[in-house]
């Protein structure tokens, strides 16, 4: 397409700036003919500003049409520049304009693409952008060229004013997508206006809500709830004793040893039907390890109430006297030792709805089942709320690491989105050296080959594992201000838009992606959704 095609209407020489005088790498950089060609001007109802930066300019090459954002505009700071000015005469200025190359359409196509390695050349003719050359710029702002239909438009562009942003799920979430700011940035806000989107477009999604912010957001006929604890339950069968680790929140060192021989005993009580400890103390060392061999892969259910005590009863050790050779016999050090995992277990199981969603009533519903149920049926949505069973992180990052796992396992998935809040709140232990996004990193990973998209928020992303961050391939970044934080993402954004992250507003952010021809500025639109995220006035 040749570029009298776009300036069908008013001669593109209207929008003339000058050639290009130097090529870089990185960028190249227009030399204006004058300076009056930098004066604002309208044209019918485009109104042009050059003497600025940030808006688009075409560059008209015998390799197609290049289009560019302007980055740097200068003048010589010399005193003929200055005499020139004082007296009225701006045609003997002659302005430089740095501009990053961000497209090309090649002759015969009709959308811009990557330029790949490809770039403009010495006196090639630019000019400003009009209204006709952004609007096909928007239609190619996004790389992946299919026939899937576009999500509606959910925020604007800042730069652009009054242009929607509408792009497809694949772009968003072909290889997940993380929202990023400060408190109060905006963050949870965009991340409704996101989920909105994809609820009213009837995509599949899997919320999991740690606090109960989302709770009134969604109804029952978009939105299938469950309220952990209180009408959905889990059998303590279903879940891995890494995953008990990280719900006690085990050190690395003895704890989790001592948790796993506790579990096993109770389930060895279970499988012969009594409703008591597994006492040892004193007990003969052969006969207890011969009562533990017979527990099978099948005997999984225990007693969990009766786990602190269990522990305190695994505080033995092998008699070294010879009337009592080859007996258990308590032992103070490991009972001292084990106290403090004692007092962990009763925290956690002093909660009543803790205790709740893993014994279960009559009438109640199962975890697994209603998750199997979901993975199977087209356009259903499920929601979990964890806030009942406990606030602590290590509840919510054993429910996150259980789901995981569960759904990375499951064959024939059809395709959702897993949505998780404040993803940093279960990244890491304070306690123990592992890390709790093990399945998390899991699905990072393997996923999207099972049609398994994730949608993240976090308000510091130094907490977010470095392989989980590596296999994100969308950000939203919000307002961030800790230098360290910046150098997180540095990977995603070019030093020009990591200077502009401390200045964004409240809902203001920038889009990056593998998926756009380059990063964009955007406002989010606030959606009309209940969001239980208000700040209360002093």
């Amino acid at each position: 397409m040749v570029i009298d095609n776009f300036y069908n209407t008013i001669d593109k020489n209207n929008f003339y700036l000058g050639r290009i005088s130097q090529v870089y790498r990185g960028n190249s950089v227009i030399q204006v003919e004058n300076l009056s060609l930098l004066s604002h001007r309208k044209i019918k109802n485009e109104s042009l500003t050059p003497s600025t930066i940030n808006y688009f300019v075409v560059i008209d090459s015998t390799q197609g049409l290049f289009l560019g954002e302007v980055f740097q505009s200068k003048i010589s700071n010399t005193v003929n520049m200055h005499d020139s000015i004082n007296e009225g005469k701006p045609e003997s200025v002659y302005p430089e304009i740095c501009v990053d190359i961000i497209g090309l359409m090649k002759y015969g196509d009709t959308t811009f693409r990557l330029p790949e390695f490809l770039t403009v050349g010495i006196t090639d003719k630019t000019y400003l952008a009009n209204e006709v050359i952004i609007q096909k710029y928007l239609q190619s702002i996004e790389i992946r060229k299919n026939e899937e239909k576009s999500l509606p438009p959910f925020a604007t562009f800042l730069n652009l004013s009054g242009q929607t942003v509408a792009l497809k799920a694949s772009t968003l979430f072909d290889r997940h997508l993380m929202a990023v700011g400060t408190t109060n940035s905006g963050k949870s806000t965009s991340a409704l206006s996101i989920l909105d989107k994809l609820v009213k477009s009837k995509k599949k999604l899997l919320i999991i809500d740690p606090t109960g912010e989302y709770d009134e957001a969604f109804n029952n006929q978009e939105v299938k709830k469950l309220n952990l604890g209180i009408d959905t339950v889990l059998s303590v069968g279903k879940i891995s004793m890494q995953q008990w680790s990280i719900l006690f929140e085990t050190n690395g060192n003895t704890q989790s040893a001592v948790l796993s021989e506790a579990i096993r005993s109770l389930r060895y009580q279970n499988k012969i039907s009594t409703k008591t400890i597994y006492k040892k103390d004193g007990e003969n060392i052969q006969c207890v390890q011969q009562d533990l061999s017979t527990i099978t892969a099948q005997d999984t259910d225990f007693d969990i109430s009766l786990l602190p005590e269990q522990i305190v009863a695994e505080s033995v050790v092998e008699s070294s006297n010879r009337a009592t050779q080859g007996q258990y016999v308590y032992d103070t050090f490991r009972a001292n030792t084990n106290s403090y995992l004692v007092q962990k277990v009763n925290y956690q199981l002093a909660n009543t709805s803790f205790l709740d969603f893993f014994s279960g009533v009559p009438g109640t519903l199962n975890l697994l089942a209603e998750i199997d149920a979901f993975l199977t049926t087209p356009t259903s949505s499920l929601y979990i709320n964890t806030s009942q069973i406990g606030t602590g992180d290590g509840i919510g990052g054993m429910i996150i690491d259980l789901i995981s796992n569960y759904v990375l396992n499951q064959k024939d998935n059809l395709p959702f989105v897993l949505f998780i809040d404040e993803v940093h709140r279960y990244t890491r232990s304070p306690y123990a050296e592992t890390e709790y996004h093990s399945g998390l990193t899991m699905v990072a990973r393997e996923g999207r080959k099972k049609g398994i998209f994730l949608f993240l928020t976090t308000q510091n992303p130094q907490d977010v594992s470095p392989i989980l961050l590596g296999q994100l391939g969308t950000l939203l970044i919000h307002r961030l201000t800790h230098n360290d934080e910046l150098r997180t993402i540095q990977n995603h954004l070019d030093e020009h838009a990591i200077k502009q992250v401390k200045k964004l507003n409240q809902g203001e952010s920038i889009l990056t992606s593998i998926n756009l021809l380059q990063n964009i500025y955007i406002h989010v639109d606030k959606c009309s959704r209940k969001h239980k995220n208000e700040t209360p006035r002093l």
